[in-house]
């Protein structure tokens, strides 16, 4: 995906994608079983992740219509060590291994096209998260 340029024409890192907002994330996630992608939002104040999750939910219309697609809102997510976030994403609904080769293109085909439209969303959206910083 490294060959993909941004919404911008720029060349980005697709697997560390900076937001520029502290403690909001896109995150793709595979092992052995299954993949997800995600929005995470992770800062540690409540009050703020909170604020953080509505701000979201006012652009929830224009999300879903870049990806085409309804995504799961989870705004008490607790991670394998317990820790608080609030979550906006989607799993690959078929089993898949990272360590497969033959699973590739499906992951491939599940990751590419939602990370150009989370960067098409993001391009535009950014603006009303900046408060944030």
């Amino acid at each position: 995906m490294s060959l993909v340029p941004n919404e911008e024409g720029l060349k980005i890192n697709w697997v560390n994608y900076r937001t520029s907002i502290k403690h909001l994330y896109f995150r793709m996630d595979a092992d052995n079983k299954r993949a997800s992608i995600y929005i995470e939002i992770s800062h540690p104040d409540e009050g703020i992740r909170e604020l953080m999750f509505t701000q979201f939910q006012e652009y929830k219309k224009i999300l879903h219509t870049e990806l085409e697609e309804e995504w799961i809102w989870n705004k008490n997510y607790y991670d394998e060590y317990g820790k608080n976030a609030a979550r906006i994403g989607i799993e690959l609904n078929k089993k898949v291994s990272v360590f497969k080769t033959e699973d590739w293109p499906d992951l491939i085909r599940f990751f590419k096209p939602r990370m150009i439209a989370l960067d098409r969303f993001w391009s535009n959206a950014k603006y009303g998260f900046e408060l944030f910083n």
